[in-house]
């Protein structure tokens, strides 16, 4: 009898150990099931990762649909207070090249001070009342009165998504230097919106150079050569221009079917919203077969193409809608995947996309040009 108990006993320490050894092996993971388990949460999260991206990038678009809204609103509140649009920006004028010293009129484009954009115009409506306050605006932009405020920062003037940087940048000369004025160098706010100059481009040839060339045929490529006299409303048929003093009735087109802005990211090249500085180049921050610096009022200004004398290698007139791969300092270039955001006279925003008919683009830039849009095509 105790013989048996005895057994009993020790085959129940037995059985005893045997479960612990059992829990203690459930407890714990062998290596190769660390492994499996490591390879699932990187599967997961490899799925899961694109869709956080996406909706990021949903988010930053609707942010940058509704600062083109705003700055749409704004231009328009601009039109009810002085029965017009704002200037692309505003310049001496001139149809001889002769102006006052004061004004620093670069003998080539004829862009002279004071030189305020589109941008400083809606700064009253767009809530920036305190920043236009600060600006003197009876002086030139590049005046030490103003060194401060036109390197400001303005959030409705910056699309989130938009690469290259947010921070005010340093103004360059034609060789890529600082471009000096009184011993300075000048820094501007950064801007990743632009004012449509329309189809056609009226940079450097609109100053000491008496003639151009445009186009009267998107579709033929008919040309015809006119005096410009540095009045760039002869060659613009857009919106924005040197001097423009754009009404509702001058958009023939119609305001719904009139691009008036849109984006130009800072990864390509910089733009403004305080204006054009005399003397002053674009440069790309990347080359491409077409692009290259160009002058001045591409700080503020982009146009759609074709434009007279703009050809491709092969010889046929350029029209670049966003992220076309001219990649020139004067188009519209997004960093949203797949288009950009650009806003109509009207205030509307619509998303363009890459593979836009280029046709169907050009006729969106210009405000007078009578073509008949066909909106199954975009």
């Amino acid at each position: 009898m105790r013989r048996d108990e005895s057994q009993l006993v020790s085959m129940e320490a037995g059985e005893a150990r045997r479960s612990a050894g059992d829990q203690q092996h459930r407890g714990g993971f062998t290596l190769v099931e660390l492994l499996v388990v490591i390879a699932i949460i990187g599967v997961l999260v490899g799925l899961l990762l694109p869709a956080v991206q996406a909706a990021r990038e949903a988010a930053r678009r609707m942010s940058c649909s509704n600062n083109l809204r705003q700055v749409g609103l704004a231009a328009q509140n601009y039109h009810s207070a002085y029965q017009r649009f704002p200037a692309g920006y505003v310049s001496f004028e001139t149809s001889t090249g002769v102006a006052p010293a004061s004004v620093a009129m670069d003998p080539v484009t004829w862009d002279a001070g004071p030189g305020w954009g589109w941008g400083t115009g809606l700064l009253p409506f767009l809530e920036a009342t305190a920043l236009n306050d600060q600006l003197r605006m009876e002086e030139p932009i590049w005046s030490l009165a103003n060194e401060s405020a036109i390197a400001s920062r303005v959030p409705t003037f910056l699309c989130p998504s938009a690469a290259g940087g947010d921070d005010a940048f340093e103004v360059l000369d034609e060789a890529g230097n600082a471009l000096q004025f009184n011993g300075r160098s000048i820094e501007l706010g950064r801007s990743h919106y632009v004012a449509s100059h329309g189809q056609e481009s009226c940079w450097g040839e609109c100053g000491s150079a008496a003639t151009g060339i445009v186009f009267t045929n998107i579709y033929t490529s008919e040309t015809k050569t006119i005096v410009i006299d540095g009045d760039a409303g002869r060659v613009a048929d857009g919106p924005f221009y040197r001097n423009s003093r754009t009404r509702f009735r001058d958009v023939l087109d119609g305001t719904s079917n009139t691009i008036f802005f849109g984006e130009h990211t800072s990864s390509l090249s910089e733009k403004t919203w305080v204006g054009v500085v005399p003397g002053a180049f674009t440069h790309p921050r990347f080359a491409s077969p077409e692009n290259g610096p160009d002058a001045a009022a591409t700080l503020t200004l982009v146009h759609a193409g074709p434009s007279g004398g703009e050809l491709d290698i092969t010889g046929f007139p350029i029209i670049h809608p966003v992220n076309f791969p001219t990649y020139h300092v004067g188009q519209m270039v997004s960093d949203h995947p797949g288009g950009g955001m650009v806003a109509f006279g009207d205030g509307s925003v619509r998303f363009v996309s890459d593979f836009v008919d280029l046709f169907l683009w050009a006729e969106m830039s210009s405000m007078n040009e009578s073509e008949v849009i066909d909106w199954e095509k975009l």
